[in-house]
This record gives structure tokens, C-alpha cells and sequence, in this order.
């Protein structure tokens, strides 16, 4: 947003009531405005209307995951260029998601709509557990279940379809093999369906486990140049090609198997990733993720932009929910700390060094202390807040 207003851009909000008074950059807002909770599409769409009777709009941007539909539908109703709904509804649904990486070559775990009780039947004989059973369009590890028999899958599948809320029922969930193994992210800026950046990092603990089983997580840069780099920012590629995005920026997650040591697709958003990811990246390339977006937004279709040049160091975070409502990171005063997180009952922090064995040295370090420190563990999320 601040980007946006330095490049000539009057930058209007659109939140939600309970997003208010978080620390949004009022300095640079034009305008700010607040829907209930619970508003329908068609709220939104009005109020974007409403703003344009007043002010030419010429860009629509999503800042979170559950608005991206939203932001393509506004798009679609005042005829702006950007990513269609379709486009969009793409990379909300895994199910979609799924079906455009395998049909694009990509190894992907084997897995079924949670709609066909034949298909089903078949996919339970025919694949060995453990299962994972996940909402099609949630995000992280929200609503994900792990099931080990057949049984327990249909007892599942059951209970979802007797759900009042229809969107809650079975056919809203993909049915997928639970592969074991280490979790990575690539995140990228795409400008006219080409990959302009791209960095590639490894979640400590996979998100599913610290989500159900408590504890920091912790995401690094890998080593650059090395052959896991190599293949996953060629695989990032062919995916972004596959979906279709002519602009913006992804999140993509793979899983290399420790059964096989393939590289797996999990899935894909259009957004800058969370949990402080840019940040991250941002400390191990100098790239920061939002500000080169907006430029990419700013300039539209007009001369080709300047070519990126990110520095080869290295960073990462550890972050955990804390006992503390607002905990003292200070007695962490090594010099490679770039970064603390400011953010109610949260401990965080990001590190940056040259070379990627003092992050492993660190982040390894900050991992024992901050479980005596600091670390509280809720229960995951069964649906988003």
C-alpha cells in the first residue's frame, strides 16, 4: 500500500470490522472501509461500486488467501484487467489445483474427491493409508484430518455429509495419501506469465504437524545452487505456467517423499505467502515481495520492467504462539537477528547470515530455548476464524 501511494496511487481498503484497528498504514490511505463480518459477495461488490462512482478505480488487489474470488469477481464487475474468477476459483480449490499439476506432468499425490461413493471405494482399495481428508479451499493446516482405515474414512465422510452448513459437507474436501517427508514453499512474482523471482525455502516441521502437534514453526532458505533449489524453482515454473497466471504473486508447497525422494505438489495460492515469508525472503535476497508486486501492479502492461538482481544470503524464522502477551525476545541479541515480531501472545524472530550453516546454528538454538520461553500450544482450527 505504501508502495502503491509512492508510485502516484490513491489507495483505497477494504476490510473487515474485526480487521480495523489492526496496524493498517492510515498515512497512506485514501480511503478506509469496514464490512460486517459475515458480508455476502454481493456487499462487496456494491461497496466497490460505490467507491468507483466517486473515484476511477483501475487495479483490485487481494492482501489474503479468502479474498481472492472476491477480489476477481469486483474485478469482473467493473470490467478491470487481472485474474478472472476462474483463474481464481483455481487456486482457492485443491481439488482444481490438483487436477491442473498432474494434467501438466507434475507429480502429485494420488488422491479423490470426496463426492463418488464408487470413486471413493475404489481410491481406499487401491491406495494403502494413512489418508489426509482436507477442505478444498481452507488454507495452512485448517480442517485437515489424518485417517488410517477405510473405516474411519467413510465414518468421516459421513459425519461431514450430516453437517447443517453445506459448505462444511464432503464433497467440499479432497481425499489424499499422507506422504512423510520435508515440506517446502517456493514464492514468486510473475509478470506476463513468466517467473520473474522466485525463492525457494524448507519448513522445519511440516505446517500439518505444528498445526495438530504444538511447537514453532520454523521455515529457511535452502542452499542456493544445490540440486533441491534447482528442481524445485524448474517444477514452480511449469506449475505457475499450468495455472494460468499472467501477474502477481504465488505460494506453492511441495513435499519431497522419504520414501521415494520425489518432489510432490501439495498446492498453490496467488498471494505473498504469511507467517512473515517476505519478510524472510526479503532478508536473505533484499527482494521484498508486496513492494515488487505493487510495482508490477502500478506499471500494468506499459515498458518492460527492471530486471531483479537478489543478493545470495541466507535467513529464517522461528515463530510460536506464546504464554506471554506481548514476550521479551531482547535476551536474543545476536547480531544476525534481523527482524522481531511484534505481534500479541506471538514470539518470533528472523535471522540473516551469509552462510547457511549459522541460520541452521541459530534457528537450532532458538528452537530449544523458545520451547522454555516462550511456546503455547491451542488445539488446530477446524474451520478459519
Amino acid at each position: 500500500m505504501r508502495e502503491c501511494q509512492a508510485r502516484g496511487c490513491d489507495v483505497t481498503l477494504i476490510t473487515k470490522e474485526k480487521m480495523l484497528e489492526e496496524d493498517w498504514p492510515r498515512e497512506v490511505l485514501a480511503d478506509l472501509f469496514a464490512v460486517p463480518n459475515d458480508s455476502p459477495v454481493e456487499l462487496f461488490l456494491d461497496l466497490v461500486s460505490h467507491i468507483a462512482q466517486r473515484r476511477k478505480v483501475d487495479r483490485i488487489i487481494a492482501l489474503e488467501e479468502f479474498d481472492v474470488v472476491i477480489a476477481a469477481l469486483a474485478r469482473e464487475h467493473l470490467c478491470l484487467k487481472g485474474m478472472s474468477s476462474v483463474t481464481a476459483k483455481t487456486f482457492r480449490d485443491k481439488l482444481s489445483m490438483s487436477v491442473k499439476a498432474r494434467d501438466a506432468g507434475i507429480t502429485v499425490t494420488d488422491f479423490v474427491p470426496a463426492i463418488n461413493n464408487d470413486e471413493i471405494a475404489d481410491y481406499l482399495n487401491r491406495v494403502p493409508p494413512p489418508w489426509v481428508l482436507k477442505p478444498r479451499s481452507d488454507v495452512s493446516a485448517i480442517g485437515i484430518r489424518k485417517l488410517g482405515s477405510a473405516e474411519e474414512a467413510w465414518a468421516v465422510i459421513e459425519e461431514l455429509n450430516k453437517r447443517e452448513s453445506l459448505r462444511e459437507r464432503a464433497s467440499y474436501h479432497l481425499l489424499s495419501r499422507f506422504i512423510s517427508g520435508e515440506v517446502f514453499h517456493v514464492d514468486s512474482l510473475v509478470d506476463q506469465g513468466r517467473v520473474v523471482f522466485a525463492g525457494v525455502n524448507k519448513y522445519g516441521r511440516p505446517p500439518l504437524q505444528v498445526a495438530h502437534s504444538g511447537g514453532a514453526y520454523i521455515s529457511q532458505t535452502i542452499a542456493h545452487g544445490s540440486a533441491e533449489q534447482r528442481r524445485l524453482l524448474e517444477i514452480n515454473r511449469r506449475l505457475i505456467k499450468a495455472m494460468g497466471l499472467q501477474s502477481g504473486a504465488t505460494h506453492a508447497e511441495f513435499i519431497k517423499s522419504e520414501a521415494d525422494g520425489e518432489f510432490y505438489f501439495l498446492e498453490i495460492a496467488a498471494r505473498v505467502g504469511g507467517a512473515y515469508i517476505a519478510d524472510v525472503l526479503e532478508a536473505a535476497t533484499g527482494i521484498n515481495l508486496w513492494r515488487e508486486w505493487a510495482r508490477l501492479e502500478v506499471a500494468g502492461d506499459r515498458a518492460p520492467r527492471e530486471r531483479l538482481k537478489p543478493r545470495k544470503e541466507y535467513a529464517g524464522i522461528i515463530l510460536s504462539l506464546a504464554k506471554q502477551e506481548y514476550p521479551d525476545t531482547s535476551a536474543y541479541d545476536d547480531p544476525e537477528v534481523f527482524y522481531r515480531v511484534k505481534k500479541r501472545h506471538h514470539a518470533g524472530l528472523i535471522v540473516r547470515a551469509k552462510e547457511l550453516e549459522r541460520v541452521n546454528e541459530l534457528l537450532t538454538d532458538y528452537g530449544r530455548r523458545f520451547a522454555e520461553d516462550f511456546i503455547a500450544v491451542l488445539p488446530p482450527l477446524e474451520r478459519p476464524e
